[in-house]
């Protein structure tokens, strides 16, 4: 097959999955728990993609007292504080930065 129908296929199918949702529940309001729950969908995401980063070494779980575990402490500190995700993204690599440069 040739890649060219391929990427056209796979992008239609995937244009139609998630349009279908609009076209199927654009004009309903959403449940109130379902607001509720999506309030959270930012903070589970940069968890996701956070906590492997930060407790992985080499495939293994290391848990030790190193610059990631501390920045990560530091960047849940200032999530907490400021509810502000930008701040915390910032100021945690800021932090894993500087104890990387000083030698932790």
């Amino acid at each position: 097959m040739n890649l060219w129908v391929l990427i056209i296929i796979i992008g239609s199918l995937t244009f139609i999955g998630r349009m279908s949702f609009l076209v199927l529940f654009g004009q309903r309001d959403m449940p109130k728990w379902a607001l509720t729950a999506l309030q959270y969908v930012p903070v589970t995401a940069l968890t996701a993609l956070a906590m492997p980063a930060i407790i992985l070494n080499d495939g293994a779980v290391d848990v030790s007292f190193n610059a990631k575990i501390i920045a990560g402490l530091v960047a849940v500190f200032i999530a907490w504080r400021t509810k502000n995700l930008l701040l915390t993204i910032v100021l945690g690599m800021l932090t894993f930065w500087i104890l990387t440069a000083v030698g932790l």
